[in-house]
């Protein structure tokens, strides 16, 4: 881990996986470590924005010595398995469309980070033999509830917006609502599963 000033109340703690940004996160957040205001994972960093008063101190010391635990937040989001690139996802994959659906709909995921727009959640957990690259050419229009997939990560998107993601479905759930507390369905460290309809 490397740490870096980013303005008088932040700090940025870069990480060389996932795994790791992922640990940092949850034990920082659930540590309620003195002075810290938010903590902001994305794919290698930590964001930890402080008052003022935080001891730096405290973000080196090992993940497993301070962690204190979280109450699990788990949401399971309905799924109509219709979308777009199914058909082409499966024949990428070397799978039938019911193998991409069982596949996808099986597996246990988790928010990673939130990016891209408000309610964008990045889910780790999608099964290997789905893992495919961004198409390309992107979308000048995906309609919003699509639930996706790109490399190692699944999503939904929370409005419509321009995208590159191979679409499966869609899903009403509403990801990002800000009159909600918190305004995001899925904040990092939940869990979320899919369930076709």
């Amino acid at each position: 881990m490397k740490l870096l000033a980013y303005g008088p109340l932040a700090v940025l703690a870069e990480f060389e996986t996932l795994a790791d940004v992922m640990s940092a996160a949850e034990t920082w957040s659930a540590a309620a470590l003195p002075g810290v205001v938010d903590v902001v994972p994305a794919a290698r960093t930590v964001l930890v924005i402080h008052d003022g008063s935080l001891d730096v101190g405290n973000l080196i010391t090992p993940a497993e010595t301070i962690h204190v635990g979280c109450a699990e937040h788990s949401v399971t989001l309905q799924v109509v398995y219709d979308g777009a690139d199914l058909e082409g996802v499966a024949q990428a994959c070397g799978l039938t469309v019911r193998a991409v659906v069982d596949l996808h709909s099986a597996a246990d995921y988790t928010v990673a980070f939130c990016g891209f727009m408000p309610g964008f959640a990045y889910l780790v957990g999608l099964p290997p033999p789905l893992h495919l690259p961004r198409h390309n050419t992107p979308r000048t229009r995906v309609p919003a509830g699509s639930v996706a997939i790109a490399a190692e990560f699944a999503g939904v998107y929370p409005r419509e917006s321009p995208g590159g993601w191979h679409l499966l479905g869609h899903t009403d759930a509403v990801l990002w609502d800000s009159d909600r507390t918190p305004p995001a369905l899925l904040p990092p460290g939940t869990r979320v599963r899919f369930r076709p309809t």
